[in-house]
């Protein structure tokens, strides 16, 4: 009988640790799953290069780490779409209200920042393939597989072989009202190609220095060839999703560039 009631016990003390923790403490606060209480140490959260950090396979909503060696060093959380900085104007989104009447989001999906220059880096954003959503695919280093595949077999790999990644071709994946492929954040789309093109009859010349020095201060993020894999032109040239399908749907012009995409308001 007494080994009954200290298994019984011991279930109970079991299941009441798992509800809350305490470090330090030997009463947690009741609003918190984990209370870590010291005055002489902090918490040390993992510390991950930029690449390191760009490179966590589908990383969810709210994950965070220490950046080691970002522009900006400091706490980023994944936002669901980018990594954002707790600091700052990195926080929340900030957007960009262009002359042509649209608003748009201040940076491409994924990047660190606004871009300082034409060419920088932290400002590059991950590289889509048209019609997918944040699934891992999209960092510059994933995995590649060969294609076309089936629609919900992809995973998390760029898809290779061929300038359109499905095997039975979707020209509504990505659209405008919003789809639900479309990986940019609640409240913004993948622009069409008309709201494209009237952004780029706004730049002050028609090149990529005209694209940074424009409002939406576009960068040469460069892309990742469809038949290798391989990222090609990064630091020279510039290519930017529309959510609008161009040609036959045989003949997929659009798919042979993978690009990283700038968020547009609904």
């Amino acid at each position: 009988m007494k080994k009954l009631v200290l298994s019984v016990a011991f279930i109970a003390a079991t299941t009441m640790s798992f509800a809350q923790v305490g470090i330090g403490t030997t009463t947690p606060e009741a609003s918190a799953v984990l209370d870590l209480t010291s005055t002489t140490q902090g918490l040390l959260p993992p510390r991950l290069t930029e690449a390191q950090m760009n490179a966590v396979t589908s990383p969810v909503e709210g994950l965070m780490v220490y950046c080691s060696d970002c522009v900006a060093k400091g706490m980023y959380v994944f936002t669901g779409s980018a990594w954002e900085q707790l600091a700052g104007q990195d926080l929340a989104t900030q957007e960009v209200i262009s002359s042509s009447g649209e608003i748009w989001m201040n940076k491409n999906l994924g990047a660190l920042r606004v871009a300082t220059s034409s060419a920088d880096a932290a400002s590059y954003g991950d590289l889509y393939q048209w019609g997918r959503t944040t699934d891992g695919h999209e960092k510059r280093n994933s995995t590649t597989a060969a294609g076309p595949v089936a629609s919900g077999s992809e995973g998390a790999n760029f898809i290779t072989g061929s300038p359109a990644w499905l095997s039975s071709i979707d020209d509504t994946r990505w659209g405008a009202p919003k789809t639900a492929n479309d990986p940019c954040p609640t409240g913004y789309r993948v622009p069409t190609e008309t709201e494209l093109n009237a952004e780029r009859l706004l730049f002050p010349t028609n090149n990529a220095a005209g694209a940074y020095n424009s409002e939406l201060k576009l960068p040469v993020a460069g892309y990742r060839s469809y038949s290798t894999g391989a990222l090609d032109n990064v630091g020279t040239t510039g290519y930017y999703w529309s959510s609008t399908m161009s040609m036959t749907l045989t003949s997929v012009t659009s798919s042979s560039r993978i690009v990283v995409i700038m968020s547009h308001s609904q």
